[in-house]
């Protein structure tokens, strides 16, 4: 592969015609294949397409001009670009809102998408993406991060509100999905952490307890933390009272594991009008 120089006339004025072309033998014959018309490029450029074909197969030379060449990795941006899109469809941004502490809770969920991890991750994770750029966000540490646990514990009701309002769109819920699992925990100083029936299998381990609500389609209304020792059953009652006080109440027809709502078939879910169905 070699550029072909060529003087050509046109009109009476006269040019340069620069062409990347190839050679190959037919029948024993040198022919040549025109792969591009390069003419339109600079003269650095072109100098530039000759010195990269004349070391193609030796790049050694690149050595010799440590000072004149500099590579340089610019912040990722398709990642974060696409989960901050969905994030928009899901209505997640306007739940948590515009504010400082709203963004600081998007890019944490945004990295735990991207690559799950610490809040230190995070930081150091958002060094690789346009973060600021993107969220519009100032320079932040691990510890805004562990401010904005603070922030997001607080706000925890408002923010779920906001988006069973946007998913809802005033209707009420005719059908809810209830499950628990559970986490343990390798530290000591979990407030929620007790020893219970522990579904990981790690003897030995304190853990805690989560509840997560959904719409009939399986998306998320609500999610609660438990002591670990909370028993299944006892999670339901406070998520029944999220739907009675928050969502609209009732009728609506309850889904769950009967280990987990079979203490509670009793008049007073009736009164509330919820329902339940179970194995």
């Amino acid at each position: 592969m070699y550029v072909d120089t060529s003087p050509i006339t046109r009109n009476g004025n006269r040019y340069t015609r620069y062409l990347l072309r190839t050679s190959y033998r037919e029948r024993g014959q040198v022919k040549h294949r025109t792969l591009a018309n390069v003419s339109t490029c600079s003269l650095e450029a072109i100098a530039a397409i000759r010195w990269a074909l004349r070391h193609q197969y030796d790049l050694t030379p690149l050595d010799a001009v440590p000072d004149q060449l500099v590579l340089c990795q610019g912040l990722s941006v398709g990642a974060l670009w696409l989960v901050y899109a969905l994030a928009q469809q899901l209505g997640i941004v306007r739940a948590l809102g515009a504010t400082r502490a709203g963004q600081l809770a998007l890019w944490q969920v945004i990295a735990r998408v991207i690559d799950q991890g610490s809040r230190l991750s995070a930081v150091r994770l958002a060094g690789m993406h346009a973060v600021c750029d993107v969220l519009g966000l100032e320079t932040f540490n691990e510890e805004d991060l562990y401010e904005n646990l603070d922030w997001l514990c607080d706000h925890q009701a408002t923010i779920e509100d906001r988006l069973a309002k946007q998913r809802l769109q005033g209707r009420r819920p005719a059908l809810l999905l209830y499950d628990v699992t559970s986490s343990y925990c390798e530290g000591e100083k979990n407030a929620f952490a007790a020893f219970g029936y522990n579904r990981d299998g790690k003897k030995g381990k304190r853990q805690i307890v989560v509840g997560l609500l959904g719409d009939e389609e399986g998306k998320p209304l609500s999610i609660e933390v438990f002591p670990g020792n909370t028993q299944d059953p006892q999670t339901v009652a406070a998520h029944i009272r999220k739907v009675t006080q928050r969502l609209g109440g009732g009728p609506v027809v309850f889904v769950g594991d009967q280990c987990m709502l079979k203490r509670l078939r009793s008049a007073a879910m009736l009164q509330q009008g919820v329902h339940y169905t179970t194995a």
